[in-house]
């Protein structure tokens, strides 16, 4: 492990969980997104490759910043600092795609949806609805498991004030769309966690090589758009696309969103997958 001031992790020096090692080729820009993405011979190493990527300097910036500096709660603690790989299931029946990493969760922890309010929300209603292990994830390395389920963001860096540019987005895009690409033979239904996954995840589901709809349906909580699946699916049964407003703490805070209504959707994705 390294110093806790570090800026990041370096890859291969013992972090639970780090899918990279120290040789993992590293992404400087979009073109070598885009040449990475395409070219990783497996989902495993498509993975590392995401964890290392520092194509785009203002979000580089960022999450190493707030690695150095800490939240107070957190001052003895070590930052991953790096950015979040897809996680779960290599052969999942749920995907779940999300927003970005929080500056003081994932990019915290090393993992996707964990160690933040939102994460507490999110893994607790997928332990309820049988689709983890635990109903807690705190850092990487914990024990934690999802069961027939993965997860993944249309952005893997912490972005300032939770917003990454267009420009940023468009950057990653390769990473999820090359990742939904490799689990679509056995993903059945996708869950989007808030508006900004719901738009992020149609241009990655086109590049995978789903049939997507026009116009593009409107995001709601619960609501559903059926997929015919891409040629490399090697099916035809529809894919569930499903709509979820994100567990934030302003949505769980002013009642926007319960534990029943996250159970709700997560029970439908289950059924379906």
């Amino acid at each position: 492990m390294t110093d806790a001031r570090a800026p990041h992790v370096p890859p291969g020096t013992g972090w639970p969980d780090d899918p990279a090692a120290p040789d993992t080729p590293v992404a400087h820009g979009a073109g070598d997104v885009i040449e990475l993405a395409a070219g990783a011979p497996d989902l495993a190493e498509l993975c590392a490759r995401q964890s290392v990527c520092r194509a785009c300097d203002r979000l580089v910036e960022w999450r190493e910043k707030v690695a150095v500096e800490r939240r107070r709660a957190f001052a003895g603690e070590e930052y991953w600092g790096r950015p979040i790989p897809g996680w779960g299931d290599p052969e999942p029946r749920v995907l779940i795609v999300g927003l970005a990493p929080a500056a003081h969760g994932g990019n915290r922890t090393g993992r996707i949806f964990t160690g933040d309010r939102s994460g507490d929300w999110l893994f607790a209603s997928l332990h309820r609805v049988g689709l983890a292990s635990q109903a807690t994830s705190v850092h990487a390395g914990d024990g934690q498991r999802l069961i027939g389920a993965r997860m993944a963001a249309t952005v893997r860096c912490a972005p300032p004030d939770n917003k990454p540019t267009p420009l940023e987005r468009t950057t990653c895009l390769p990473w999820l769309a090359r990742e939904v690409e490799d689990v679509a033979p056995s993903v059945r239904c996708i869950v989007c966690l808030g508006g900004f996954a719901w738009q992020g995840v149609w241009p990655a589901l086109k590049q995978a090589g789903y049939e997507v709809p026009r116009p593009r349906p409107k995001f709601g909580h619960a609501a559903e758009v059926e997929l015919a699946p891409p040629p490399s699916a090697a099916r035809r049964d529809p894919v569930l696309l499903l709509g979820c407003y994100h567990p934030s703490q302003q949505n769980t805070f002013t009642g926007r969103v319960t534990e029943g209504m996250l159970d709700a959707v997560f029970v439908r994705a289950r059924d379906y997958a």
